[in-house]
């Protein structure tokens, strides 16, 4: 998945205006977009949304409240009555978060007569200050552990930053550390690591850089705020064709040579790190073979 796109539950007409984006995943949140007190409204207006919209969605998720609020259990209901691809766990602490949220899902799916396992878990992993010394813990949580991503905001509320921004736009250091943490706990846990949201949404340059930045250090999506995000964090994430040939070539010559450590392309030595790089390429571009 490039791109992750957030809809408030308990807005009908921008859950109906973004299924018809072009954005591979959409996060229905019951969390912070919903006021306290239209969680229940909410909920109503999602389950009435997702009885009706059929096949015309793509991969669907719902971000539930999180352990502490009271309205998770109440949140899965919905989630499992039209069965969703998954779940998106906010406030997370470490993996025993995960182990619980899974039990959960096993529990729901029973009753609810479905294939046990089948409700992926995508953690946001850095909104809480505890989380961040226990980021090693998701590895081997749950099958159902298939990506990870970062907040930027709820951390800086509760360790009571004035901003998680630079003057120049860039993250300061706390968040930098967050962010990094994310992207290794992700490669430790096997599971995608998608980048976190770009909160001006009529900056499409700067989603740009950031997202470009993020291409570039090891993430493979974004998440969205706004429909009109959605085209730049794609084609920033989808390898361009000069790319997927310079993957190809790679791939193509150890297949030539397959007991090589290192063989040679056009005058340049290409290793084994060399070969990952260039399959996870083709893996984004959805192309798994050389020509």
């Amino acid at each position: 998945m490039r791109s992750l796109l957030f809809v408030p539950g308990d807005a009908e007409a921008k859950l109906e205006k973004a299924c018809a984006s072009e954005a591979d995943g959409l996060i229905i949140d019951l969390e912070d977009s919903v006021a306290s007190e239209r969680k229940r409204q909410a909920r109503e207006t999602v389950a009435a949304f997702l009885a009706r919209i059929g096949d015309r969605a793509p991969p669907l998720y719902l971000r539930v409240n999180d352990f502490d609020s009271g309205e998770m259990e109440a949140d899965l209901d919905i989630a499992l009555a039209q069965p969703l691809t998954g779940v998106v766990l906010p406030k997370a602490r470490s993996g025993a978060d995960v182990v619980r949220l899974s039990k959960l899902l096993d529990g729901a799916e029973a009753k609810a007569g479905l294939h046990l396992g089948g409700t992926q878990i995508i953690v946001i992993a850095t909104e809480t200050p505890e989380v961040l010394f226990a980021m090693p813990s998701f590895a081997g949580a749950s099958a159902r552990l298939a990506a990870l991503t970062w907040g930027a905001e709820d951390l800086a509320a509760a360790i009571g930053a004035e901003t998680n921004r630079q003057e120049d736009g860039s993250y300061t250091p706390p968040f930098e550390l967050a962010r990094s943490l994310c992207l290794f706990a992700a490669a430790t846990a096997g599971v995608q690591a998608i980048d976190t949201v770009y909160t001006d949404f009529r900056d499409l340059e700067g989603l740009e850089r950031e997202a470009r930045r993020a291409v570039r250090d090891g993430f493979t999506g974004k998440l969205a705020i706004h429909p009109s995000q959605v085209a730049v964090i794609n084609q920033v994430f989808t390898p361009d064709e000069a790319q997927v040939a310079a993957a190809k070539a790679v791939v193509a010559a150890f297949e030539a040579q397959p007991g090589a450590g290192v063989v040679s392309i056009d005058g340049r030595m290409v290793d084994r790190p060399h070969l990952r790089q260039a399959e996870q390429i083709l893996a984004r571009a959805g192309d798994a073979k050389p020509d």
